[in-house]
């Protein structure tokens, strides 16, 4: 299977809207340790944490939504963790769902929208930026180090598929996160840029940068902003093909493997949140043009002698990102594969997510 055909980045415009569950059904997901929550969740709050929503601000002045999880009978200087992802995902989703898991754990965690999405700031929305997104990282380690419950020599990054470069990214320029781990992770730098296992040839890239290009003029000349695939797939005549939707309203009969676990996740009662680009919609048109001048990763020789984590599915199609930095950083970077797993179970799967591995890991390297 190609990648110009995966994750529903069709060249025609997909089908008719379905309907959806309403948020805040009480039901449940066979194989699933989460269910739909309440109040807007796609997971139920744990009896023993409280949520806060807050807001901050990063260095770019663009203000961040976050909440806030804290254990129920916390006391003293508590270690925390800044919490993010997927790429198009929002806090209600499974940042949320592992920040509630490691509060029930003893840690403060904060789960956050990116810049410009979800209801975080931003004038333009749903453009995503390496820069700023990882800076939103920095920016959320300045306000849990404010706080009087949290031991600021004590803090990390936990990061989920498509955030997850930019966790590393920050980690590796910015020394008070003194650990990272990742789930599912995607550099999506590589994949904005490169295709999917670095499958663009030199001229595809060439012609994804014309096509970005064509576009600036475009959204310049109407005064808005046009939504299209940030991953530009290729039809059989080798054009670019982009669709206006990241995933298809419906799913087709022929769709391939990958558009089929992440529609199982955005698109159904499992994961759908109105304010997810995933669920919903595609990122601006030209969000690639920062990730093609960005490269992540490039420092990852920095973040030495503090330790990363990197956790993947066995069966991920996303597998090869994790394992390639771990080669970059062996005495850094530790590997753990997840058995019977693919890229999207470690978003909300309970009983596959490695919980204990990942504890064991903070509290190793926060102590």
């Amino acid at each position: 299977m190609e990648r110009r055909t995966a994750l529903g980045l069709f060249a025609a415009t997909a089908a008719s809207f379905a309907a959806l569950p309403s948020l805040g059904a009480g039901t449940s997901r066979a194989g699933d340790a989460t269910g739909q929550g309440k109040g807007g969740y796609t997971f139920a709050l744990d009896k023993n944490v409280k949520r806060t929503s807050v807001r901050f601000k990063n260095r770019y002045g663009i203000l961040v939504a976050g909440d806030l999880y804290v254990p129920e009978n916390a006391t003293g200087k508590l270690p925390a963790l800044v919490v993010s992802g997927p790429f198009g995902a929002v806090k209600e989703q499974s940042s949320g769902l592992y920040a509630n898991e490691f509060a029930r754990r003893g840690y403060l965690a904060l789960a956050f929208d990116p810049s410009c999405t979800g209801e975080s700031g931003g004038t333009v929305r749903d453009v995503a930026s390496p820069d700023v997104h990882t800076e939103d990282y920095s920016a959320a380690v300045d306000f849990l180090g404010l706080q009087k419950i949290v031991d600021r020599e004590r803090i990390g990054a936990q990061a989920i598929c498509g955030l997850s470069g930019m966790a590393l990214t920050a980690a590796a320029a910015d020394s008070r996160i003194k650990a990272v781990a990742t789930a599912s992770m995607y550099d999506m730098s590589r994949s904005m840029s490169r295709g999917h296992q670095d499958y663009y040839t030199r001229e595809q890239r060439q012609k994804v940068v014309d096509h970005l290009s064509r576009q600036r003029w475009i959204d310049a000349g109407n005064g808005t902003y046009a939504r299209l695939s940030h991953e530009v797939p290729f039809d059989e005549n080798g054009n670019v093909a982009p669709s206006n939707r990241v995933l298809p309203k419906t799913l087709p009969p022929n769709a391939d493997p990958i558009t089929r676990i992440f529609f199982d996740y955005y698109r159904t009662e499992r994961g759908y949140h109105p304010r997810s680009i995933n669920s919903t919609t595609a990122w601006t048109a030209t969000t690639p043009m920062s990730f093609f001048a960005f490269p992540l990763m490039t420092n990852i020789d920095m973040l030495a002698p503090r330790k990363a984590l990197l956790v993947a599915g066995a069966d991920a199609h996303s597998r090869y990102y994790s394992e390639d930095v771990q080669a970059m950083a062996p005495g850094t970077v530790d590997l753990v594969i997840v058995p019977g797993a693919d890229h999207v179970d470690l978003y909300d799967r309970k009983d596959l997510i490695p919980f204990d591995r990942l504890d064991e890991f903070f509290t190793t390297n926060l102590a």
